[in-house]
């Protein structure tokens, strides 16, 4: 169950808040293939199971992108945001890929709220800190800072 917030007020409160764990997700090759057809990227490193098995990891590996691409639904997972009137995805700040994520594995959210400032027309900028898990690996899969804007 995420922790809910209501309006700018108590999303400011959140400063510095660790919001903890998502679940976890398992890597899929049907995932990697439907990745891989939205966003035009069928590198053999991805898509080409006979190819990857002889490549450097033994098999094939998600794309960087559809990992991070992760953030919004597993952030959902840990706090829900009420009384905005919307709430934009602003951008992302250094975003680093430091594990490949062979297929078969399991990668989850840790996220934390690394800031929150307020910006023009009364909203409020909140700062998040993403770290994907990547399960039994001393490195994660993806680390993100991510900016998302809410308006009363």
């Amino acid at each position: 169950m995420p922790l809910t917030v209501d309006g700018i007020p108590e999303i400011l409160a959140l400063d510095g808040r660790d919001l903890g764990h998502s679940d976890w997700k398992e890597i899929t090759q049907e995932l990697i293939d439907a990745y891989a057809d939205v966003s035009g990227d069928h590198q053999w490193i991805h898509t080409d199971v006979e190819r990857a098995a002889s490549g450097p990891y033994g098999r094939t590996i998600a794309h960087g992108y559809m990992v991070l691409s992760w953030g919004i639904p597993m952030f959902a997972e840990l706090l829900r945001v009420e009384g905005v009137g919307r709430a934009l995805n602003y951008g992302l700040d250094r975003v680093r890929y430091p594990a490949p994520v062979p297929v078969g594995s399991r990668v989850r959210l840790h996220a934390a709220v690394a800031g929150v400032k307020e910006v023009a027309r009364g909203g409020v900028e909140m700062a998040r800190a993403f770290t994907f898990e990547l399960e039994g690996s001393g490195k994660p899969a993806c680390v993100a800072r991510s900016l998302t804007h809410f308006y009363p």
